[in-house]
């Protein structure tokens, strides 16, 4: 491509070409999928299986029979309503959150760069991409500055590719190192990744093991329904009764099988989650991502931006032999400036050094004569990535490397002396990085040999105040924490002791051999604290972890954690960090605030438990419904209940109550085989509850009662009720004030029905004789002794595993109360400086010790200074809030 179109396409359109492609419709407004409509959102509530079997058997309702039987019809409209409302609120607060945290893109437009939102772009535009950023959509690449894009997330494959003038780039894939400038070739639904971005922010309820338990239970109780509401229609015609009699206890029965408000609640609970993590600043991008977390066992995080501020500061430069402090400055400097898009790291050391300069970092067009005449003087560079962890630039004939001392000392003549005051740094929690020259330029990521070392330059950061009460939490719920960090790995062990994990060292991921899953497991699985972990190595503990059987968090920031991100079993990522991050995850911090995970896991565990509770009263009422049909069927009984009966018995004792339940708070334990522990309990409360309810009815069909049809009916309504709020209490538990009140007043909404006769005519319920109520009264009493029993035995049963449970939060209790001790001693260590400088203050300075001044250096010779003019080393560091993409 030559100079003249080069210079004529980074002009960009003009605002009339911008105009006239807007018409046109070339333009990458794709709909927005992260949430549903509010047309899709009434008719996914309205269409449901529920409302449709519930419909039908309104519909036969209303032609045979009275009225008052088709009260359940009140159910469709209220499960429906809820549901329309409280999915309504989710997506307003996921729409809200969402606009928040949108990605822009610099585009050139009328010869200059502007900022807009990914949708705004339009055909042709010319559009600037640097670390950290997703590529949005499909493009020609006009200027590359050792541009490398991973397209990973596209093909599977990790090796990032360099992409020179003219190379196509693909929408979904993402930088990994240096800089470019693209032509948009394809925009909106024609770009390639649009369907799968699209698909991937897709707002759903589907891949959730607590809705695929639910899914299972409806199957199940559809199945049953057949030929359970096949023999009750049967039995009923075979008794004689009129048609309108037998349909309507048919569909009485039908009625009672259907767990109508399970889903409901599901989603309600789902939805409420939403609404509530909104207003922490944490953005939902997949709903089950909140069930997920709640089943977390492992979570795995970066140092940079988590535990810690984030806000690097450059301490000290320590010059090596025969190297100036002003040399070793203005290497330090110019490798700095030279990045068009600089880390975190290159830009708390060009604060350090070249204060003057840090505002033109990263411009395509610096107003800094320094870095312009950097970057035009430079015969060749190659960016930092986190795969290769250095980067280098040569002028002058001269080449300077700067990086990681573990990676850049393999090609060091005698590094064992340097090797030992790295270590020394780094175990004060201080990022070294390693200034060298070499006498040639690294061809692709080969390092030249030999390298001459030439100085360090010691950053720092500071731990979160938070930092520490967070992995206290996640203790305390025995969630195990890994710390994956591409820092040197005395570096993070030092920054994990001070925030509160008990580590003696840090495994230095480049020792650990390629292929060995087996050993990475252990491994893994063994230690706390990994450093120098390449974006592969992270994927590949993620995976060794899922491998046995822990369920996975990982969170993250930058470009190298994004591969880990996607295979984690919850992706976290930070609002601050890289645009493909946040694609990749699942769930976004928008604050970057470590300390909201603990809310997220808490949010996780109260949706599981209590949609567990309502699941088992709406499953012991399928049970019981079904048993009862069976039960009058083989008997020759007409069914005891009207709908109407059902319908007031249900609201009262798991309707109502349910939707409070199924949003209070509730912290316990997520635990996996949901549809068994369901099951477990609601069979054999449903067959207590059909025992009894039968019992009692048919000992008031024999003809020694001599009670009516609507006595008969009446009896077997009491029973039910009383069982119904037995069970409602068990599964209330605790009963805190609300609940008391709750169940009382629920209570008491029974008894003036019952009391007051035009509730008992609306109802057709009618009091027995007083012997019947004694009757009842023994019957419920009976009844709920042996539920009383059967609970007892189960907590024997139980006993050895809560007192594992009971044993764990001891241990766990102690290692808090020690971490919180340790963590006291040393906050004046974290909050004032490091061991070796505990006079540096919130705002170190930059000191000048050599390398010959450490006793643990020795050797070294004179390497080549840069010209140039160093700033004055003393200059104090102001420490900032800046994005690290790549470290």
């Amino acid at each position: 491509m030559d100079e003249t179109r080069v210079a004529a396409l980074m002009e960009g359109l003009r605002t009339n070409e911008v105009a006239e492609r807007r018409a046109r419709g070339q333009v990458n407004d794709l709909p927005d999928t992260s949430t549903r409509s509010i047309g899709e959102i009434a008719r996914a509530n309205l269409l449901t299986p529920f409302n449709f079997l519930l419909g039908g058997l309104l519909a036969v309702i209303v032609v045979v029979g009275p009225l008052n039987d088709a009260m359940f019809g009140g159910v469709i409209i209220a499960n429906t309503l809820v549901g329309i409302i409280q999915e309504v609120r989710a997506k307003r607060t996921l729409d809200r959150l969402s606009v928040i945290s949108e990605p822009h893109v610099t585009v050139r437009r009328d010869g200059a760069a502007q900022e807009i939102l990914v949708n705004e772009i339009v055909l042709d535009d010319v559009i600037e991409i640097g670390p950290g950023n997703q590529v949005p959509v499909d493009g020609e690449v006009i200027v590359s500055h050792a541009l490398e894009v991973d397209e990973s997330l596209l093909t599977g494959e990790s090796d990032a590719i360099v992409k020179e003038a003219g190379d196509q780039v693909m929408s979904g894939s993402f930088v990994a190192a240096g800089s470019g400038t693209f032509q948009a070739r394809k925009v909106g639904a024609d770009a390639y990744a649009s369907q799968i971005a699209a698909d991937a922010r897709r707002f759903t309820l589907a891949r959730s093991e607590l809705r695929s338990g639910i899914d299972l239970i409806i199957k199940l109780v559809g199945f049953l329904m057949i030929p359970t509401g096949t023999l009750l229609l049967v039995n009923q015609i075979r008794l004689h009764m009129g048609i309108a009699e037998a349909v309507g206890g048919a569909v009485a029965g039908l009625v009672a099988m259907v767990p109508e408000g399970l889903v409901l609640l599901t989603s309600i609970a789902f939805a409420a989650s939403v609404v509530r993590l909104g207003k922490r600043d944490v953005l939902v991008q997949e709903l089950p991502a909140v069930e997920t977390l709640a089943r977390v066992d492992v979570v795995c995080l970066d140092k940079t931006g988590t535990l810690t501020e984030g806000d690097l500061v450059l301490a000290k430069i320590v010059p090596g032999p025969n190297v100036s402090d002003a040399d070793a400055a203005d290497a330090f400097a110019r490798l700095a400036l030279i990045e068009a898009s600089p880390n975190a790291t290159l830009r708390a050391l060009a604060k350090g050094v070249a204060p003057d300069d840090v505002d033109a970092l990263g411009s395509p067009e610096p107003d800094s004569v320094r870095v312009a005449t950097i970057r035009s003087t430079a015969q060749a560079a190659t960016p930092f990535s986190s795969a290769r962890k250095w980067s280098s630039a040569t002028f002058e004939g001269t080449t300077w490397l700067l990086g990681a001392p573990d990676v850049l000392l393999r090609r060091v003549a005698d590094p064992d002396a340097l090797r030992e005051a790295v270590e020394t740094y780094a175990s004060q929690g201080q990022r070294v990085l390693l200034l060298a020259t070499a006498g040639s330029a690294p061809v692709g990521d080969d390092l030249p040999t030999p390298l001459q070392p030439c100085a360090l330059a010691l950053l720092e950061d500071r731990i979160r105040a938070e930092a520490a009460d967070t992995l206290a939490y996640f203790a305390s719920q025995g969630v195990a924490v890994k710390i994956i960090s591409g820092d040197h790995p005395a570096t993070v062990a030092a920054v994990a002791r001070k925030a509160g994990l008990d580590v003696d060292h840090g495994i230095d991921a480049t020792t650990i051999p390629d292929g060995d899953d087996e050993g990475l497991a252990r491994l893994v699985d063994a230690n706390t604290v990994f450093g120098r972990v390449t974006p592969r190595q992270k994927r590949a503990m993620v995976r060794a972890l899922q491998a046995d059987k822990h369920v996975v968090a990982m969170t993250g920031d930058g470009v190298n954690d994004v591969l880990a991100l996607k295979d984690a079993d919850i992706g976290v990522a930070m609002g601050s960090g890289a645009d493909a991050t946040r694609a990749a995850a699942q769930l976004v911090l928008l604050d970057s605030n470590f300390a909201s995970l603990p809310s997220v896991v808490a949010e996780g565990r109260r949706v599981i438990a209590n949609i567990e509770r309502v699941a088992n009263l709406f499953l012991t009422k399928t049970v019981y419904a079904m048993l009862l049909a069976l039960a009058v069927g083989v008997a020759g009984l007409p069914f005891p209940f009207l709908p109407r009966h059902l319908t007031l018995v249900g609201s009262l004792t798991i309707g109502i109550p349910a939707f409070f339940l199924a949003l209070a708070p509730n912290t316990n334990r997520a635990e996996p085989h949901f549809v068994a522990r369901v099951m477990r309990f609601a069979v054999p409360a449903g067959l207590l509850c059909a025992t009894a309810t039968f019992v009692g009815y048919y000992l008031a069909t024999l003809e020694s009662s001599a009670l009516s049809q609507d006595q008969r009916r009446t009896t077997a309504t009491l029973i039910l009720v009383g069982l119904g709020f037995e069970i409602l209490i068990r599964l209330a538990r605790p009963l805190t004030r609300w609940r008391q009140i709750l169940i009382v007043s629920l209570v008491a909404v029974f008894a003036a029905i019952l009391a007051l006769p035009s509730g008992r005519k609306f109802f057709a319920l009618a009091l027995p004789h007083p012997t019947t109520f004694v009757a009842i009264i023994g019957i419920v009493a009976v009844s709920w002794w042996i539920m009383g029993v059967a609970e007892r035995l189960s907590r024997i049963y139980r006993r050895p595993y809560e007192r594992l449970l009971a044993a764990q939060d001891r241990t766990n209790a102690r290692e808090l109360s020690r971490r919180t001790e340790r963590n006291t001693a040393s906050t004046v260590e974290v909050t004032g400086g490091t061991p070796s400088d505990p006079e540096s203050g919130a705002q170190p300075g930059v000191a000048a010790t050599t390398l010959a001044d450490d006793p643990a250096v020795a050797g070294g010779s004179p390497a080549s200074p840069p010209p140039g003019n160093a700033p004055d080393p003393t200059t104090p560091v102001e420490p900032t809030v800046v994005d690290d993409p790549r470290h």
